[in-house]
């Protein structure tokens, strides 16, 4: 979505914002770890806005914890905040129920492109990603830490959605159109927690080095 924002003239992204779960530091459902997040943001050359929630987290303070990060957002002169929803209505019609009267507008940018061609597209540009949390419900449990490549869409089962827009599966990106860089990261170890599989992924040395660096030029 980032690159789209930027390609195709929608507007220039100015922060990203996500949720992370406080007590794990990692981001909500996708498990992936803060520092990772923050290799991210400094690949896409953006500063980062994290809503900070418990686990579990009940729906009246997930609601208020967003509320408030997003009337900060529009005190500093966000105007957009661009979601990357593909075809969920109910999906949407929330979004768009939460952001009345905040002042800002939703927009998204991806809505109702056909996922089969979108994942494809992703990869031919440049897209790298992990999968980081799998629904063994509905997609093998041993696609957790794989490559989001080619093969991988060949290996969904009939009916998942290629861009798992249905909760089918959730992914990382470590490189593509939309970073200055590549995220170096190694895939650890793999656990089943709460219905979900998920799949640990670590920052290289190299990389968590010149984040670190890059942190404290920013802090002076």
């Amino acid at each position: 979505m980032l690159h789209v924002l930027r390609s195709e003239g929608i507007g220039e992204p100015g922060a990203l914002l996500t949720t992370v779960n406080e007590s794990a530091r990692r981001v909500a459902m996708h498990a992936v770890r803060t520092e990772v997040l923050q290799a991210q943001a400094d690949a896409a050359g953006l500063p980062l806005i994290t809503v900070n929630i418990p686990y579990p987290c009940p729906n009246d303070v997930y609601e208020a914890q967003m509320s408030a990060a997003i009337a900060n957002a529009r005190t500093e002169g966000f105007t957009h905040v661009a979601f990357g929803d593909l075809f969920l209505e109910d999906v949407r019609r929330y979004r768009e129920e939460r952001m009345e009267c905040t002042g800002l507008t939703p927009i998204f940018p991806l809505w109702l492109r056909p996922t089969d061609t979108l994942a494809r597209d992703m990869l031919d540009g440049g897209l790298e990603a992990y999968l980081t949390c799998v629904d063994p419900r509905v997609v093998p449990a041993s696609l957790a830490g794989r490559r989001f490549d080619a093969r991988l869409l060949w290996d969904l089962p009939p009916g998942t959605d290629p861009c798992g827009e249905r909760g089918e599966f959730h992914t990382c990106a470590v490189a593509g159109p939309m970073f200055k860089n590549r995220v170096e990261v190694t895939v650890g170890e793999t656990v089943q927690r709460d219905g979900f599989v998920f799949a640990d992924l670590e920052l290289t040395e190299g990389t968590e080095k010149i984040h670190n660096e890059g942190t404290k030029k920013t802090k002076t």
